[in-house]
């Protein structure tokens, strides 16, 4: 499992970046990261392309 850490704040681009603070929240939630400290998060090798497309959008 990476360990990815998030960027300070989000560039608003569309769709999301990979590193976004939101992206990787919304992976939290959906069970497919787990928050390590206040910016690392581990994530799941295997996110289903469905799920990464919808933590992206806007």
């Amino acid at each position: 499992m990476p360990v990815v850490t998030a960027k300070k704040k989000c560039c608003k681009d569309k769709p999301r970046c990979k590193k976004c603070p939101v992206t990787l929240e919304r992976l939290r939630k959906a069970g497919y990261a787990e928050r390590l400290s206040r910016r690392e998060y581990d994530v799941d090798g295997k996110v289903p392309g469905k799920v990464r497309k919808a933590a992206r959008s806007r």
